[in-house]
């Protein structure tokens, strides 16, 4: 790892800490600045704003969530099991910092932060992109745009429980989860055989990637 990168590493860790401390809403970018004996010039090489630094924060998720799925044999688990784990790794990642997690979507949601809100749902989907990627999804056109649709609906749903959940190791979170993907399994089952039946071509398989669950 460069030194450009340990200080990235650096600023997130401190700006975590002192969030512990105070507040995510308290932090300032010049005290992680003094914290860490560098200068704001130093930051802004690595973050435009402390914005950024909740995108790299979601960013170690998504990229414990893509470590989960290099490990040996994940990719011959069924589907189900593939995204239960990779969601899970996901929060697990998160989980440290979990009450500071809460405090940085709160501060997204507030009214007027448009400029916040908008980049946060690109960051849903990239999310979910990755999160197809690592279940390694092959579904195309109509039927990726329904399994996109799917895994978001399951990852907003998850992860919103998971925020206000003070179950040990997130059990509650982990059920639901499990739940989600019940139903939708067998929503995809019973599409695909009113595909078959209709003479439809399959893309995907009875075991490909999740329907969306009814509204």
């Amino acid at each position: 790892m460069s030194d450009r990168d340990t200080l990235r590493d650096d600023i997130v860790d401190t700006a975590l800490a002192l969030g512990e401390r105070s507040g995510w809403e308290a932090v300032r970018l010049h005290d992680v600045a003094a914290a860490l004996g560098v200068t704001l010039d130093d930051i802004r090489h690595h973050f435009r704003e402390k914005e950024d630094v909740v995108e790299a924060w979601f960013d170690r998720a998504d990229a414990a969530m893509l470590r989960t799925a290099a490990t040996p044999g994940f990719a011959q688990l069924p589907t189900r099991d593939r995204l239960q784990r990779l969601l899970m790794a996901w929060l697990d990642a998160l989980a440290l910092h979990h009450g500071l997690t809460r405090e940085m979507i709160r501060g997204k949601l507030e009214p007027g932060h448009l400029h916040v809100q908008i980049p946060g749902l690109l960051r849903v989907s990239r999310t979910v992109q990755w999160l197809r990627e690592g279940a390694g999804r092959k579904a195309t056109f109509l039927r990726r745009a329904l399994e996109e649709t799917a895994m978001t609906t399951i990852y907003l749903a998850t992860f919103l429980h998971w925020l206000r959940d003070a179950s040990p190791g997130a059990e509650d979170t982990r059920r639901l989860l499990e739940r989600q993907l019940g139903l939708a399994e067998r929503l995809e089952h019973r599409l695909y055989r009113r595909c078959t039946a209709a003479g439809a071509p399959a893309t995907t398989t009875a075991a490909d990637a999740p329907a969306p669950p009814p509204a």
